[in-house]
C-alpha cells in the first residue's frame, strides 16, 4: 500500500485533516496534522502511538513498522536546524528517514472526531451521550458535559484510576460527595472557557490534564470536584481505541505502543 493510500484510509475511516483545519479556523487553534515525514516507500505495517518519541521509533524499527501514526504532531512548529548529536527530535527524524519509516500525525482531527479521543474519554468516564459540547464542529466536537451513574467521588476516582491505568492522577474534593454529572476535556483542556462551560451546565466533577493551580482553586471554590489525569493518560485511552478501529478495517498489520512512564 502506498503512503498516500494509507493516509487516505485514515482520513476516511478515522478523521479527515479537514476537521483539524476547521477546528483551527473556528476556534483559533494551531495544528500540524497529516503526512509529516514521507520516507519514500510503501507501507506494510503501521504503528500507532501518542508521541513521536525515540522509544516509539525503536519499537517501529524492532517490529518492522514502516509508518508511525502519532497523535501529537511529530513536528508541531517549524524546525530551524537538524542536529542528531544533541536533539532528540532531530535524532528521531533522522532514524525514520534512514530506516524508511514515514510518519503521519492525527491531532485535533483525532481529538474531535465523532469517534475521537474526546468522546472516548467521556465513555471511559462512564458517559454515553453528552448534554452539551463546548467546541462544536460540522462533524464531532471537543469538550463535553454528561450524566454518569451517581456514585461517591472516592469510588468514582478509584474507577477512573482502574479504567485509564492512571497511576499518576490527582483528585480534589470530598470523597463522600456524589459524582453524577461530569465535564471532561482530553489533553490540556482546562482554561477559563472550559471552566465556565462546565459550571454553566451544572457539572459536579471536572476531568482534564495539565491544570494550573488557579484553575483548580476556581473549580473547587465553585463546588466542583476535580480529577487531573496525566496528559498521556487522558488521550492514550482514546487513541488506542482509534488504533483498534484502524486495525479492524486495514489491509495491513497494525500495532500500538504505550509508554507507561507517562500514564
Amino acid at each position: 500500500m502506498t503512503l498516500h493510500s494509507f493516509f487516505n484510509f485514515l482520513q476516511r475511516e478515522i478523521a479527515p485533516v479537514s476537521l483539524s483545519d476547521e477546528f483551527c479556523a473556528k476556534y483559533g487553534m494551531h495544528d500540524n496534522s497529516g503526512i509529516i515525514i514521507n520516507a519514500g516507500g510503501d507501507v506494510g505495517h503501521a504503528l500507532f502511538t501518542l508521541d513521536f518519541s525515540p522509544a516509539a521509533v525503536s519499537f517501529a524499527e524492532e517490529n518492522g513498522c514502516d509508518v508511525i501514526v502519532t497523535h501529537h504532531p511529530a513536528i508541531f512548529y517549524g524546525i530551524n536546524r537538524i542536529d542528531v548529536t544533541s536533539d532528540r527530535l532531530s535524532e528521531s527524524i533522522a532514524r525514520c528517514l534512514k530506516g524508511g519509516i514515514s510518519v503521519i500525525s492525527m491531532h485535533l482531527n483525532a481529538d474531535s472526531a465523532d469517534s475521537g479521543i474526546d468522546r472516548y474519554l467521556m465513555q471511559g468516564l462512564g458517559g454515553e451521550n453528552e448534554i452539551a459540547v463546548m467546541n462544536v464542529l460540522s462533524c464531532g466536537g471537543y469538550g463535553r458535559v454528561y450524566d454518569v451513574a451517581p456514585v461517591p467521588f472516592a469510588k468514582y476516582c478509584e474507577r477512573v484510576k482502574r479504567e485509564f491505568n492512571a497511576t499518576r492522577s490527582i483528585f480534589y474534593g470530598d470523597g463522600e460527595r456524589v459524582t453524577s454529572k461530569v465535564a471532561s476535556f482530553c489533553g490540556a483542556g482546562c482554561d477559563e472557557q472550559s471552566i465556565k462551560f462546565a459550571l454553566e451546565y451544572g457539572a459536579d466533577t471536572f476531568v482534564s490534564s495539565d491544570l494550573k493551580h488557579h484553575h483548580i482553586t476556581a473549580l473547587t471554590q465553585a463546588g466542583c470536584k476535580v480529577i487531573q489525569l496525566t496528559h498521556y493518560a487522558s488521550e492514550n485511552y482514546g487513541f488506542e481505541r482509534i488504533c483498534r478501529k484502524a486495525a479492524e478495517k486495514s489491509d495491513i498489520p497494525v500495532s500500538y505502543f504505550t509508554d507507561e512512564n507517562y500514564l
